[in-house]
């Protein structure tokens, strides 16, 4: 089954606004990937946030072009220095596919703990706006595709 990973796209420095929304450029790259992904047409159950700004921004994009049935909602464990053993064992007893919004060093930590089963390995560079499709067998996970915003 794939599951999806994604970094939440670029913020506003806390300095211009504390709650660190997208900026038009940030809101512009996760349209891109989104509207990238529904021509790989993936197809999720769910999107889930971690709850800040920025992260509910980027999975309410996804959703948009996305739909998925049971729509977008906020997800404990799924915030910069959460455990990522907390979204693996979600992800472990999902019946259907799933998308992850979060941040970094969280989504990193994630995809390494799934591939590698160590959160220290990168396997993945999650610049801001990174959608990473991980497919698992039951047993085992890997990278599938990664999809990135283009530069114009």
């Amino acid at each position: 089954m794939d599951f999806y990973l994604v970094r939440h796209g670029e913020a506003v420095s806390h300095a211009v606004d504390p709650l660190r929304p997208l900026t038009v450029a940030g809101r512009h790259d996760v349209e891109q990937v989104a509207r990238m992904a529904a021509t790989r047409k993936v197809q999720v159950a769910a999107i889930y946030h971690s709850g800040i700004l920025r992260a509910k921004q980027t999975a309410e994009i996804l959703g948009a072009h996305l739909s998925p049935a049971a729509g977008v909602r906020e997800m404990s464990g799924l915030r910069p220095q959460d455990d990522p053993m907390i979204a693996k064992a979600e992800l472990e007893v999902a019946r259907d596919p799933l998308m992850l919004v979060g941040h970094l060093p969280h989504m990193s930590c994630l995809a390494g703990l799934l591939v590698s089963g160590d959160q220290n390995v990168e396997v993945v560079a999650f610049v801001p706006a990174t959608l990473v499709c991980c497919s698992t067998n039951g047993r085992r996970w890997h990278v599938a595709w990664v999809l990135t915003p283009q530069p114009n």
